[in-house]
């Protein structure tokens, strides 16, 4: 966890293979934020490393805060 030009940067171990990290980090936002993981939806980025998040019902810099904490 951490940031990098105003990107918060989250590493998630699962292979990039069937949706798996992309569950992954959907499930994590999830937990972090919590929030249920149907509220959490990549916008941007699905088959990039890079993504943009969307998280139902929360404000930006709320979600922001609230990985960042975990960092």
């Amino acid at each position: 966890m951490g940031e990098r030009d105003g990107a918060v940067l989250i590493r998630i171990a699962a292979p990039p293979v069937d949706g798996k990290a992309n569950a992954a980090l959907i499930t994590f936002v999830a937990k972090t934020v919590g929030v249920p993981k149907s509220e959490v939806m990549i916008i941007r980025g699905e088959t990039s490393r890079n993504k943009v998040i969307r998280v139902a019902g929360r404000a930006a810099d709320d979600v922001r805060a609230a990985l960042l904490a975990t960092a």
